[in-house]
């Protein structure tokens, strides 16, 4: 097959709003919000906020145990705010049918379902008569520069994630980046006399200038002829971190595991692993796993260290293979390497969670699962598999290889 450039895009911000008589109006107004703060001009803001308002009254009306997640969705350049709907039932006997004009089952503010996939860049459906429904809905800036995102492509990977009951923040993150030469960081700053307390000054991290910069990271291992990764177009890492415990601190790891990864100058997820165990020395550390995805060579080479389940599906048959990770907490305990490589089916899929979703579930339980984007399949997998007495999050890629 020839050269694949997949489009990579990453999520914060995320914001979950459960079942209750205010979620349209706590949904619209934080929706507005978000808008503002991304800068989307004014009338993509109120474009926004209607279809919010429209996916929440739905959602209030008919759905059973139903929530709302509004989220930003970047690329390196640009930002846009992305809505999803998940609930368990009563689902949609005709989904044609409720995508045409004029279509209502109920007093709603009447612009329909089929509105709001007019109004959004990125719009997908998923419901099953008595399993429930999914909705996904992107909005990206009407610009030159929103419109080249939005014709970029779907994100060949896409996630969700949710903190248990009772907390606000996660403790589970993902991150997903290009393979090659990462560019050159820009020239710091010179630090002025009388230096603002930020976070890391709070948290006694920062690096001060009289300090020695340690001087352990390990030599490169030079790769053997014909395994340098990213040899092949459009190759690109995945990741996924579980913060130990719950709560503030799990999530503080999560975070620090992102922003590692994407400061890391490993190209294979070995070299990864290692670049987020000194990064994750004077935290929780978490279990990680990172996959190496190679389209074109429809290849993935996958090393992980703790409880993050990963596995390949091959779409068209349902059959999943589990890539299996070794004990430890990165961080704190990272044994020796065990890089595992698996060859891709045509069409499949590779997913990554954390042990807030059990992992009996099956491609075959849920029709067609794989065959939505990846982010409504993360939901969809979240919705069938997550717990509500765990931190849950799911990592889903799929593609043209």
């Amino acid at each position: 097959m020839g050269p694949v450039t997949p489009a990579l895009a990453e999520c914060e911000d995320t914001a979950w709003f459960r079942h209750s008589d205010s979620l349209p109006a706590a949904a619209r107004s934080a929706a507005r919000q978000l808008a503002h703060r991304i800068g989307l001009l004014p009338e993509r803001a109120a474009e926004v906020a209607l279809a919010v308002s429209e996916a929440a009254t739905n959602l209030r009306r008919h759905a059973v145990d139903g929530a709302m997640v509004l989220r930003v969705v970047r690329t390196d350049t640009e930002a846009a705010l992305e809505f999803l709907t998940v609930d368990s039932g009563p689902g949609m006997a005709d989904v044609p049918a409720a995508l045409a004009d004029g279509y209502s089952s109920g007093p709603t503010l009447g612009i329909g379902l089929g509105a709001i996939a007019r109004l959004a860049d990125a719009f997908d459906l998923h419901s099953l008569p008595g399993r429930g429904t999914v909705l996904a809905a992107r909005f990206w800036n009407r610009t030159p520069a929103g419109r080249a995102a939005a014709a970029a492509g779907e994100p060949v990977a896409a996630g969700l994630t949710r903190p248990m009951s009772g907390q606000e923040l996660c403790g589970d993150a993902w991150a997903v980046r290009p393979v090659g030469p990462r560019p050159a960081p820009a020239p710091a700053a010179p630090r002025a006399a009388a230096a603002r307390l930020d976070w890391s000054v709070l948290t006694n991290r920062s690096t001060p200038t009289d300090r020695p910069v340690p001087t352990d990271r390990a030599p490169r291992t030079p790769a053997a002829p014909g395994t340098e990764p990213g040899g092949t177009a459009g190759a690109f890492l995945l990741m996924f971190c579980d913060g130990l415990g719950h709560g503030p601190l799990a999530a503080r790891a999560a975070s620090e595991a992102v922003a590692a990864f994407h400061r890391a100058s490993g190209q294979r997820p070995e070299e990864v692993l290692a670049d987020l165990h000194r990064a994750l020395r004077t935290g929780r550390g978490g279990a990680v796993a990172v996959a190496l995805v190679e389209p074109a060579a429809a290849r993935l080479t996958f090393c992980g260290v703790g409880n993050v389940s990963a596995f390949v599906v091959d779409t068209a048959t349902g059959v999943r293979r589990s890539l299996p990770s070794s004990p430890g907490i990165v961080g704190h305990q990272l044994p020796a390497p065990h890089p595992v490589r698996q060859e891709l089916p045509p069409g499949s899929a590779v997913v990554l969670h954390s042990d807030g979703l059990t992992d009996r579930w099956r491609a075959s339980d849920v029709p067609g699962l794989f065959s939505h984007l990846p982010v409504t399949a993360a939901a969809l997998l979240l919705r069938e598999a997550g717990v509500r007495r765990d931190d849950a999050g799911v990592v889903v890629a799929k593609g043209a290889w």
